[in-house]
Protein backbone atom coordinates (compact mmCIF):
# COMPACT_ATOMS: atom_id res chain seq x y z
CA UNK A 1 0.00 0.00 0.00
CA UNK A 2 1.67 3.57 -0.84
CA UNK A 3 1.32 5.51 2.25
CA UNK A 4 2.84 8.31 0.50
CA UNK A 5 -0.85 10.47 0.23
CA UNK A 6 -1.73 9.31 3.58
CA UNK A 7 1.54 10.90 4.96
CA UNK A 8 0.92 14.35 3.06
CA UNK A 9 -2.49 14.23 4.59
CA UNK A 10 -1.41 13.80 7.98
CA UNK A 11 1.08 16.78 7.86
CA UNK A 12 -1.07 18.63 6.35
CA UNK A 13 -4.21 17.85 8.73
CA UNK A 14 -1.57 18.37 11.47
CA UNK A 15 -0.61 21.71 10.48
CA UNK A 16 -4.49 23.20 10.08
CA UNK A 17 -4.88 21.96 13.81
CA UNK A 18 -1.41 23.67 15.00
CA UNK A 19 -2.42 27.01 13.42
CA UNK A 20 -5.68 26.84 15.40
CA UNK A 21 -3.06 27.22 18.09
CA UNK A 22 -1.09 30.52 17.24
CA UNK A 23 -4.65 31.80 17.19
CA UNK A 24 -5.65 30.97 20.30
CA UNK A 25 -1.62 31.86 21.93
CA UNK A 26 -2.41 34.83 20.54
CA UNK A 27 -5.45 35.65 21.36
CA UNK A 28 -4.40 34.34 25.60
CA UNK A 29 -0.52 35.41 25.42
CA UNK A 30 -1.48 38.40 27.94
CA UNK A 31 -3.61 36.56 30.04
CA UNK A 32 -1.39 33.75 31.26
CA UNK A 33 2.64 33.15 31.29
CA UNK A 34 3.89 31.52 28.55
CA UNK A 35 5.39 28.74 30.58
CA UNK A 36 2.15 28.21 32.70
CA UNK A 37 0.40 28.12 29.32
CA UNK A 38 2.72 24.97 28.01
CA UNK A 39 2.55 23.31 31.42
CA UNK A 40 -1.21 22.96 31.31
CA UNK A 41 -1.53 22.17 27.51
CA UNK A 42 0.97 19.07 28.64
CA UNK A 43 -0.67 18.26 31.92
CA UNK A 44 -4.22 17.94 29.84
CA UNK A 45 -2.26 16.17 26.97
CA UNK A 46 -0.54 13.48 29.57
CA UNK A 47 -3.85 13.00 31.54
CA UNK A 48 -6.43 12.41 28.72
CA UNK A 49 -4.22 10.27 26.80
CA UNK A 50 -2.78 8.13 29.70
CA UNK A 51 -6.10 5.86 29.87
CA UNK A 52 -5.10 4.81 26.33
CA UNK A 53 -1.42 4.47 26.48
CA UNK A 54 -0.97 3.11 30.04
CA UNK A 55 -1.27 -0.79 28.47
CA UNK A 56 1.08 -0.21 25.83
CA UNK A 57 3.75 1.15 27.42
CA UNK A 58 3.27 -1.47 30.37
CA UNK A 59 3.73 -3.92 27.83
CA UNK A 60 6.38 -2.36 26.06
CA UNK A 61 8.75 -0.98 29.37
CA UNK A 62 11.73 -2.94 28.62
CA UNK A 63 12.29 -1.91 25.27
CA UNK A 64 11.33 1.74 26.74
CA UNK A 65 14.04 1.15 29.20
CA UNK A 66 16.25 -0.13 26.24
CA UNK A 67 15.70 3.00 24.82
CA UNK A 68 14.89 5.71 27.61
CA UNK A 69 17.79 8.15 26.13
CA UNK A 70 16.35 8.65 22.85
CA UNK A 71 12.87 9.01 24.49
CA UNK A 72 14.14 11.62 26.98
CA UNK A 73 15.49 13.92 24.14
CA UNK A 74 12.32 13.68 22.37
CA UNK A 75 10.66 14.70 25.14
CA UNK A 76 12.52 17.53 26.14
CA UNK A 77 13.09 18.90 22.47
CA UNK A 78 9.07 18.41 21.01
CA UNK A 79 7.34 19.05 24.16
CA UNK A 80 9.30 20.45 27.42
CA UNK A 81 11.05 23.32 24.74
CA UNK A 82 9.91 23.63 21.44
CA UNK A 83 6.10 25.22 22.79
CA UNK A 84 7.39 27.16 25.57
CA UNK A 85 9.93 28.67 23.51
CA UNK A 86 7.59 29.61 20.67
CA UNK A 87 4.95 30.97 23.27
CA UNK A 88 8.09 32.93 25.04
CA UNK A 89 9.18 34.20 21.94
CA UNK A 90 5.49 35.38 21.03
CA UNK A 91 5.79 37.61 24.33
CA UNK A 92 9.25 39.24 23.34
CA UNK A 93 8.92 39.73 19.85
CA UNK A 94 6.36 40.73 17.41
CA UNK A 95 4.81 38.55 14.27
CA UNK A 96 7.36 39.35 11.50
CA UNK A 97 10.24 38.25 13.26
CA UNK A 98 8.16 35.35 14.48
CA UNK A 99 8.02 34.23 11.01
CA UNK A 100 10.99 34.91 9.39
CA UNK A 101 12.68 32.76 12.26
CA UNK A 102 10.42 29.91 12.29
CA UNK A 103 10.75 30.15 8.34
CA UNK A 104 13.70 28.16 9.44
CA UNK A 105 12.42 25.23 10.90
CA UNK A 106 11.71 23.60 7.62
CA UNK A 107 15.36 24.46 6.72
CA UNK A 108 16.87 22.41 9.77
CA UNK A 109 14.86 19.55 9.61
CA UNK A 110 15.72 19.30 5.93
CA UNK A 111 19.45 19.40 6.41
CA UNK A 112 19.60 17.43 9.53
CA UNK A 113 17.27 14.90 7.37
CA UNK A 114 20.09 14.78 4.74
CA UNK A 115 22.78 14.43 7.64
CA UNK A 116 21.16 11.58 9.70
CA UNK A 117 18.63 9.59 7.45
CA UNK A 118 20.55 10.45 3.98
CA UNK A 119 17.11 12.34 2.34
CA UNK A 120 18.30 13.49 -0.72
CA UNK A 121 17.73 17.61 -0.82
CA UNK A 122 17.09 17.99 -4.47
CA UNK A 123 17.11 20.61 -7.00
CA UNK A 124 13.34 21.36 -6.71
CA UNK A 125 13.53 21.10 -3.16
CA UNK A 126 15.73 23.73 -2.40
CA UNK A 127 13.89 25.78 -4.90
CA UNK A 128 10.56 24.67 -3.39
CA UNK A 129 11.69 25.89 0.20
CA UNK A 130 13.03 29.46 -1.09
CA UNK A 131 9.38 29.82 -3.00
CA UNK A 132 7.97 28.67 0.39
CA UNK A 133 9.89 30.95 2.56
CA UNK A 134 9.35 33.86 0.08
CA UNK A 135 5.06 33.26 0.94
CA UNK A 136 5.60 33.03 4.26
CA UNK A 137 7.48 36.37 4.76
CA UNK A 138 4.84 38.17 2.11
CA UNK A 139 1.90 37.23 4.65
CA UNK A 140 4.17 38.45 7.57
CA UNK A 141 5.23 41.62 6.08
CA UNK A 142 1.41 42.25 4.38
CA UNK A 143 3.74 42.62 1.06
CA UNK A 144 6.08 45.58 2.06
CA UNK A 145 9.64 44.77 1.61
CA UNK A 146 10.30 47.83 4.11
CA UNK A 147 9.05 45.74 6.85
CA UNK A 148 12.05 42.90 6.76
CA UNK A 149 14.65 45.85 5.62
CA UNK A 150 13.61 47.90 9.17
CA UNK A 151 13.29 44.77 11.21
CA UNK A 152 14.42 45.27 14.71
CA UNK A 153 16.15 41.82 16.30
CA UNK A 154 14.76 40.80 19.87
CA UNK A 155 15.96 38.39 22.16
CA UNK A 156 12.50 36.47 21.36
CA UNK A 157 14.05 35.84 18.32
CA UNK A 158 16.94 33.73 19.49
CA UNK A 159 14.17 31.62 21.14
CA UNK A 160 12.51 31.08 18.09
CA UNK A 161 15.32 30.19 16.15
CA UNK A 162 15.95 27.38 19.07
CA UNK A 163 12.38 26.39 19.09
CA UNK A 164 12.95 25.37 15.01
CA UNK A 165 16.10 23.71 15.62
CA UNK A 166 14.58 21.64 18.06
CA UNK A 167 11.25 20.74 16.29
CA UNK A 168 13.71 19.66 13.60
CA UNK A 169 15.59 17.65 15.92
CA UNK A 170 12.29 16.10 17.37
CA UNK A 171 11.29 15.06 13.59
CA UNK A 172 14.18 13.29 13.10
CA UNK A 173 13.78 11.12 16.43
CA UNK A 174 10.44 10.25 15.67
CA UNK A 175 11.79 8.77 12.46
CA UNK A 176 14.03 6.68 14.09
CA UNK A 177 11.59 5.76 16.88
CA UNK A 178 12.54 2.00 17.22
CA UNK A 179 9.74 -0.85 15.60
CA UNK A 180 10.06 -2.61 19.35
CA UNK A 181 8.05 0.91 20.11
CA UNK A 182 4.44 1.66 19.30
CA UNK A 183 2.81 5.22 18.75
CA UNK A 184 0.71 4.88 21.59
CA UNK A 185 3.79 3.99 24.08
CA UNK A 186 6.23 6.30 22.02
CA UNK A 187 3.36 9.53 22.69
CA UNK A 188 2.47 8.61 26.24
CA UNK A 189 6.25 8.79 27.09
CA UNK A 190 6.83 11.87 25.48
CA UNK A 191 4.12 13.65 26.55
CA UNK A 192 4.54 12.25 30.18
CA UNK A 193 8.54 13.12 30.56
CA UNK A 194 8.36 16.37 28.67
CA UNK A 195 5.32 17.94 31.18
CA UNK A 196 7.29 16.50 34.29
CA UNK A 197 9.82 19.60 33.84
CA UNK A 198 7.33 22.27 32.86
CA UNK A 199 5.95 21.85 36.21
CA UNK A 200 8.22 23.13 38.73
CA UNK A 201 9.05 25.72 35.71
CA UNK A 202 5.88 27.24 35.76
CA UNK A 203 5.98 27.77 39.70
CA UNK A 204 9.19 29.42 39.42
CA UNK A 205 8.06 32.11 36.63
CA UNK A 206 4.67 33.16 38.82
CA UNK A 207 6.40 36.10 40.80
CA UNK A 208 7.79 37.21 37.48
CA UNK A 209 3.83 37.60 35.39
CA UNK A 210 0.80 39.61 36.55
CA UNK A 211 -1.83 37.18 38.49
CA UNK A 212 -3.94 35.49 36.32
CA UNK A 213 -7.00 32.80 37.08
CA UNK A 214 -8.43 30.16 35.23
CA UNK A 215 -11.31 31.90 33.14
CA UNK A 216 -13.53 29.87 30.90
CA UNK A 217 -11.42 31.00 27.87
CA UNK A 218 -8.05 29.82 29.18
CA UNK A 219 -9.89 26.75 30.04
CA UNK A 220 -11.06 26.36 26.59
CA UNK A 221 -7.92 27.27 25.19
CA UNK A 222 -6.03 24.37 27.68
CA UNK A 223 -8.76 22.09 26.28
CA UNK A 224 -8.28 22.88 22.62
CA UNK A 225 -4.62 23.04 22.65
CA UNK A 226 -3.94 20.35 25.02
CA UNK A 227 -6.22 17.79 23.38
CA UNK A 228 -6.40 19.23 19.53
CA UNK A 229 -2.60 20.66 19.07
CA UNK A 230 -1.03 18.10 21.64
CA UNK A 231 -2.95 14.82 21.24
CA UNK A 232 -4.27 14.55 17.95
CA UNK A 233 -1.84 16.49 15.94
CA UNK A 234 0.94 15.23 17.47
CA UNK A 235 -0.71 12.12 16.46
CA UNK A 236 -1.56 13.12 12.99
CA UNK A 237 2.50 14.13 12.42
CA UNK A 238 4.11 11.24 13.93
CA UNK A 239 2.68 9.42 11.24
CA UNK A 240 3.41 11.52 8.34
CA UNK A 241 7.02 11.62 9.40
CA UNK A 242 6.87 7.92 9.36
CA UNK A 243 5.47 7.90 6.38
CA UNK A 244 7.06 10.67 4.34
CA UNK A 245 9.77 11.57 6.34
CA UNK A 246 10.89 14.20 8.32
CA UNK A 247 11.79 16.62 5.63
CA UNK A 248 8.83 16.31 3.42
CA UNK A 249 6.44 16.52 6.35
CA UNK A 250 8.52 19.54 7.75
CA UNK A 251 7.44 21.65 4.32
CA UNK A 252 3.83 21.67 4.78
CA UNK A 253 4.70 23.91 8.33
CA UNK A 254 5.00 26.84 5.56
CA UNK A 255 0.90 26.60 5.68
CA UNK A 256 1.00 27.93 9.38
CA UNK A 257 0.83 31.25 8.91
CA UNK A 258 -2.01 30.34 5.60
CA UNK A 259 -4.30 28.56 8.42
CA UNK A 260 -3.62 31.10 10.83
CA UNK A 261 -4.69 33.75 9.10
CA UNK A 262 -7.56 32.61 8.31
CA UNK A 263 -8.65 31.61 11.66
CA UNK A 264 -7.54 35.34 12.70
CA UNK A 265 -10.29 36.53 10.18
CA UNK A 266 -13.12 34.40 11.58
CA UNK A 267 -12.20 34.22 15.48
CA UNK A 268 -10.55 37.47 15.84
CA UNK A 269 -11.75 39.62 13.31
CA UNK A 270 -8.12 40.70 11.85
CA UNK A 271 -8.25 41.58 8.04
CA UNK A 272 -7.38 39.07 5.05
CA UNK A 273 -5.36 41.32 2.68
CA UNK A 274 -3.91 40.70 -0.75
CA UNK A 275 -0.84 39.41 0.59
CA UNK A 276 -2.04 36.74 2.01
CA UNK A 277 -3.49 35.58 -1.28
CA UNK A 278 -0.22 36.20 -2.96
CA UNK A 279 1.66 34.36 0.26
CA UNK A 280 -0.63 31.36 -0.22
CA UNK A 281 0.00 30.97 -4.15
CA UNK A 282 3.22 30.97 -3.36
CA UNK A 283 3.97 28.72 -0.35
CA UNK A 284 1.32 26.07 -2.14
CA UNK A 285 3.97 26.53 -5.47
CA UNK A 286 6.77 26.20 -3.06
CA UNK A 287 5.61 22.98 -1.28
CA UNK A 288 3.95 21.24 -3.99
CA UNK A 289 7.56 21.57 -5.88
CA UNK A 290 9.42 20.28 -2.64
CA UNK A 291 7.42 17.41 -2.33
CA UNK A 292 7.52 16.00 -5.79
CA UNK A 293 8.36 12.83 -5.81
CA UNK A 294 11.76 12.29 -7.33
Amino acid sequence: MNKRPLGLFFALLAVIIWSGNFVIASGIVDSIPPITLATLRWITAAVVFLPFSIKSMLRERKALREHWFSLLVAAITGVTMFNTLVYVSAQTTDTVNMALFASTTPVFVVILARIFLGETITLFRSIGLLIAISGMLTIATRGHLDVLLNLTFRIGDIWMLLAGFLWAVYSILVKKKPKTISQYSYLGTVFLVGAIPLIPAAIIEQPFYPAWSLTPAIIGATLYIGIGASLVAFFLWNYAVMYIGPGTSSLFQYFLPVFSGIGSYFLLGQPVTVAHGVGFVLIFMGVVMATRPR
